[in-house]
């Protein structure tokens, strides 16, 4: 089996009791996830999150915490998976904005309505992910150290 390691983010955004997920098609199926895509290889963590989230729901995003870090592989496939979850807020939404491809929509849903489409969602991690957020598991974003070669260079030099 050929597998793979993604390295990807993603975003649990709350606001009135509802919380900012994607419809999309993957692998032929319409599925929910939380805003979340691959890391670019030229790009920080953070900027991935705010980019993926503009992109498939064209609202900008702020960043404010850390959730927690997951792996899981894919039960078919076998890929590994390594997702952020990042928590923060909405803000600037462009609802003109063209969404990312295969994203149908961008909707708010309440954790019954993300529950009751529990069949529906792309993967264990969007339940997870979510259940972490609602029992208040939160980091600070400097958990996550993103060292660019300047830096890793002076604190190599400073050990």
């Amino acid at each position: 089996m050929n597998s793979k390691l993604h390295l990807t983010v993603a975003a649990v955004i709350e606001r009135d009791k509802q919380f900012l997920m994607v419809e999309e098609t993957s692998s032929g199926r319409l599925v929910y996830n939380q805003p979340a895509g691959h890391v670019e290889a030229d790009e920080s963590l953070l900027d991935a999150v705010v980019r993926e989230v503009r992109e498939e729901t064209a609202w900008g995003f702020k960043p404010e915490f850390l959730i927690g870090v997951y792996s899981w592989r894919h039960p078919i496939k076998g890929d590994r998976i390594i997702r952020f979850t990042y928590s923060g807020h909405c803000f600037d939404h462009q609802p003109n904005q063209p969404l990312d491809q295969g994203i149908e929509q961008a909707l708010w849903l309440s954790r019954d309505e993300i529950h009751a489409k529990e069949h529906k969602l792309r993967s264990p991690l969007v339940t997870r992910c979510l259940s972490d957020y609602l029992v208040n598991k939160r980091f600070p974003l400097d958990v996550v150290q993103d060292l660019d070669i300047e830096t890793a260079l002076r604190y190599a030099v400073a050990v």
